[in-house]
């Protein structure tokens, strides 16, 4: 077991470096955590902690109630939604969150991004939903994470005045899909300042979403 959570401690760790590379994070916020695959347990990042100082040494790994089980420092703020995801959804193994700027600008405006690019259709399927106004500190924002992500297809929800949730089946999948929602928003945002985005068919969104998920890459081409 102990291994098992070393390794899930070093690729939480290496993927936070995702998210200052893809400029989806400034100054401590956001974060990312996995599942310890078989067990009732998450690692995720310290609170407050610089992303340059962030080791696999001092992750955090917690229960899922959101209790530290090892550890020398508090967890992040999110720890709460993160266990409550975990809880409640057990086919996630990943959870990132981020203020991304375009996808946090549509998130303030309390507005779902609309599916009009192929690429959405590919990675969400859907639009980008929007979930509740949640304050920090308990469960609330898990509860408003999996009561909007429940039964669709989008692994990204924008909570409202807040940011960027995604998930996914590991937490690389989980990063995948919070550089996409940023790189999507931005996207939809300037066609917007041209004129109204061009909508795409739903059987045409499900058709791109069916091939994406079960023809494309080299591993399903095999």
């Amino acid at each position: 077991m102990n291994a098992a959570i070393d390794l899930i401690r070093r690729q939480v760790s290496d993927l936070h470096r995702e998210l200052v590379r893809y400029r989806l994070v400034v100054w401590t916020a956001g974060n990312v955590s996995a599942r310890v695959p078989g067990e009732d347990l998450l690692v995720i990042k310290p609170s407050g902690v610089p992303y340059q100082e962030l080791s696999p040494g001092n992750m955090i790994v917690c229960d899922l109630d959101g209790n530290v089980v090892e550890g020398d420092h508090a967890p992040s703020s999110d720890t709460a939604a993160h266990a409550y995801v975990y809880s409640h959804l057990p086919e996630v193994g990943g959870v990132v969150h981020t203020h991304s700027s375009y996808a946090g600008a549509w998130a303030a405006r309390g507005e779902a991004v609309p599916c009009v690019l192929t690429a959405m259709a590919d990675e969400f399927g859907a639009e980008i939903p929007v979930g509740p106004f949640a304050l920090i500190g308990d469960d609330s924002i898990g509860r408003g994470i999996v009561d909007t992500l429940r039964g669709h297809r989008s692994p990204a929800v924008l909570m409202r005045n807040h940011g960027v949730f995604t998930i996914g089946a590991d937490a690389e999948a989980a990063v995948k899909a919070a550089v996409m929602c940023e790189d999507v928003a931005r996207t939809v945002h300037l066609a917007r300042q041209l004129g109204e985005p061009l909508p795409i068919a739903q059987a045409d969104i499900d058709s791109l979403n069916h091939r994406y998920r079960n023809a494309y890459g080299q591993s399903r081409a095999r």
